[in-house]
């Protein structure tokens, strides 16, 4: 891409240089303030999320105030101004109302959809919030008192619009891209549920005979495997949280596992730690490694069964249950009938009606699993450590093309808006 013929240094750190006809000028100079408070009952909810302002989301908190928020009209820009809501802004094509904690805007004498791409780049996004207030970061404000004196460098409007169009075009494909590598990987992990649904409930050898397993959704099983209940062959334990309140409790060595920690398939550490003193005095005992870590109660259970390994001694929550090997299921073997069979489990297991999802444990410690042998149990795990590693380091390539595109629109949306280069 090619860059423009003169520059001029901007006179602000963030911009930095920019083309000799831009105007750079307070953001003040180019919107006015929107601060019409009106009724949802009036003026549709809307959310200000990342991907911009939509109709309101079912899972936000709904204030119970509906009469006290903010006017929104198609074409103005709203900006969350919440540290913790950090991105979450865009250009209305609704009318609507949004809550007081969000700011409106209206652009004047400016291309609405550039100023979509410019105070979405990541350079405005974080002077905005270099210009906010706040005790610490998570608590962050920014007002427009204070945003309205940040310095926007503005082409002329013929050139804003071209910008617009060029950054349409472009951001269109690399999207276009990302929702194949998306699609990509949804297709591998189907693949890596059938693999290893394949392998648990059916085994390796497609021509051994085959008897009905009495599992309904399973069906037949090879003829030498048997069924047995889960309570005869796991020992569960509980977990509890310690007072937050007891300060000798927190801040220890010893790691506290919660449902938000069980996102891989080996916990080394956590973020929340407690102390000797808290397994001695509360509801929490200590998990020996090895152990399988199941969610019971959460919200992911509607479509998951979040299940890991302690790769060291820890201790869980009361969402949680420890599972260790206590007859002919191992531990591993387990782990993966779970994982492959999940879609089934959710419906045999969770508990209907609960304000919280949660696995109904007498249906848990109740239900058939077909067993194979020890030895081919152990040449299963062996195959689907294998097979699984190789859609995993698959699927993680994919991943990474999409982190790459995604960094590479953002570039390029940096350096179009700011003038860097030119836009034919």
């Amino acid at each position: 891409m090619k860059k423009y013929e003169e520059y001029r240094d901007s006179g602000v750190e963030w911009i930095g240089e920019i083309p000799k006809h831009w105007e750079c000028k307070r953001l003040g100079n180019w919107f006015e303030e929107r601060r019409i408070k009106v009724s949802d009952k009036d003026f549709e909810a809307l959310s200000v999320t990342k991907k911009g302002i939509v109709p309101q989301l079912d899972n936000v908190a709904k204030s119970n105030d509906s009469d006290n928020r903010k006017l929104v009209k198609k074409g103005d820009f709203v900006i969350n101004s919440r540290s913790d809501r950090k991105g979450s802004s865009g250009l209305s094509n609704l009318d609507g109302s949004v809550s007081l904690i969000n700011i409106v805007m209206k652009p004047r004498f400016i291309e609405g959809n550039f100023i979509n791409y410019l105070l979405k780049s990541n350079g405005f996004i974080e002077e905005f919030y270099r210009n906010g207030h706040g005790i610490v970061a998570d608590l962050w404000t920014t007002r427009y008192d204070e945003m309205k004196f940040i310095h926007l460098a503005i082409p002329p409007l013929q050139e804003q619009k071209a910008i617009a169009d060029f950054l349409d075009d472009k951001c269109a494909k690399v999207d276009a891209l990302v929702s194949v590598k998306e699609q990509q990987i949804a297709l591998l992990k189907e693949r890596r549920q059938a693999v290893i649904h394949q392998a648990v409930t059916k085994g390796l050898d497609s021509n051994i005979e085959r008897k009905d397993s009495g599992i309904e959704w399973i069906g037949d099983i090879p003829k030498h495997w048997i069924t047995l209940k889960v309570k005869y062959n796991f020992i569960l334990s509980g977990g509890g949280t310690p007072s937050k309140e007891n300060n000798s409790y927190w801040n220890g060595n010893i790691p506290w596992v919660s449902p938000k920690d069980m996102k891989s398939l080996y916990i080394n550490r956590t973020e929340d730690l407690i102390t000797e003193d808290a397994i001695k005095n509360s509801s929490v005992k200590l998990i020996s490694k090895g152990s399988l870590l199941m969610v019971v109660r959460s919200g992911i259970l509607q479509r998951t069964i979040p299940v890991c390994f302690a790769n060291i001694p820890l201790t869980i929550n009361q969402d949680i249950k420890a599972i260790t090997a206590n007859g002919a299921i191992g531990i591993t073997f387990f782990y993966y009938f779970i994982k492959g069979t999940e879609s089934f489990l959710l419906k045999d297991w969770v508990k209907d009606g609960a304000t919280v999802e949660s696995i109904e444990i007498p249906y848990f410690l109740n239900y058939y699993v077909p067993i194979p042998p020890i030895a081919e149990q152990q040449t299963i795990v062996t195959y689907l450590e294998a097979q699984t590693s190789k859609i995993d380091q698959a699927i993680v390539q994919k991943q990474e093309q999409i982190l790459k595109l995604k960094e590479y629109k953002q570039s390029l949306i940096n350096e179009v808006v700011t003038g860097k280069v030119k836009v034919s």
